[in-house]
């Protein structure tokens, strides 16, 4: 009897963890989907990132979780139905108490998150959205539950088939409605492999720029400048990187890429030499377009001029 006791000691409690993890990460996704429906001209391209990337984990961790939450609790009401141990009984309802306990204060935090956001300068309608989603998240758990602990649900077995039912259409339809609003696996794989080859072309510039210093004059192609090293090549289904001498100290660097940069993306950003004097403009800025493309690069001579002073 202990040991029954015990196994459905343990499936309620992997059940009420599912149910943590389902909840905390269903409203994740929703956060993240809000944050991309409605766009806010005050974010940071990070912030922007973010939220798809939170649609993405939420996505993962409530497709996994939410049908486990569903099946360990088929089998815990199941299980109780047919038992007459009211040790376990007991048990289980201080487990479901304990367990509101810990969800209300988690999702408590969620709301003072919300709540935070707005006080940061968020948009009123995506705090709306999100204090709602965090009620109706809750309400529904919470119903459930003290619902649960009086015995409603082992009383009404075909209620709460129906009620998780209704809750699985709502999780899914909010699931396909997330991936809307993402890259398909398929895009975010080539956008992270033109980052990658915009990774390996600012490698070659610092290279060149290092080279000219030290020689005075552009390396012939990129295995001088590498030496007894490998140059960095393109990934394999990509046109292979080109280095090509335009001037006495002018060159570009080309690829192929499969997307335009990011809107509003820094791109610009790269760690520069510390000049003496403004560089040239636009001698380290990324913005590409898809298709093949070229970055025209420049040595900085007025700089060199004045460092050999």
């Amino acid at each position: 009897m202990e040991q029954h006791t015990a196994k459905n000691f343990v499936l309620q409690l992997g059940s009420l963890i599912s149910l943590y993890l389902s909840l905390a990460f269903f409203l994740v996704l929703i956060f993240g989907f809000v944050n991309v429906l409605f766009p806010d001209t005050a974010q940071s391209v990070w912030e922007v990132e973010q939220a798809a990337s939170n649609i993405r984990i939420g996505f993962a961790m409530v497709l996994v979780f939410f049908p486990t939450y569903l099946v360990l609790t088929r089998l815990v009401n199941k299980n109780r139905r047919g038992s007459q141990d009211n040790s376990y009984l007991g048990l289980t309802k201080w487990l479901i108490y304990l367990s509101l306990l810990v969800s209300g204060l988690v999702l408590l935090g969620d709301l003072v998150a919300v709540v935070m956001g707005l006080l940061e300068g968020e948009l009123t309608t995506r705090f709306v959205l999100k204090a709602a989603a965090v009620f109706i998240v809750a309400g529904a758990a919470f119903y459930y539950y003290i619902q649960d602990a009086k015995g409603y649900w082992l009383e009404n077995e075909k209620k709460s088939v129906v009620y998780a039912v209704v809750t699985s259409v709502v999780v899914v339809l909010t699931l396909a409605a997330a991936l809307t609003q993402i890259p398909n696996p398929a895009q975010v794989r080539a956008e992270k492999i033109d980052n990658q080859m915009v990774s390996d072309l600012r490698d070659i510039q610092w290279r060149v720029d290092d080279y000219y210093r030290a020689n005075n004059a552009l390396p012939e192609d990129l295995q001088t400048l590498y030496g007894e090293f490998s140059a960095p090549s393109a990934p394999a289904e990509k046109a292979e990187y080109r280095y090509e001498i335009t001037g006495n100290t002018t060159y570009q660097l080309c690829a192929e890429f499969a997307y335009d940069s990011s809107p509003g993306a820094d791109n610009s950003y790269s760690p520069e030499p510390i000049m003496m004097e403004p560089g040239i403009p636009g001698n380290y800025n990324w913005d590409y377009k898809a298709g093949d493309w070229c970055f025209k690069r420049a040595i900085e001579t007025r700089n060199l001029e004045t460092s050999s002073l």
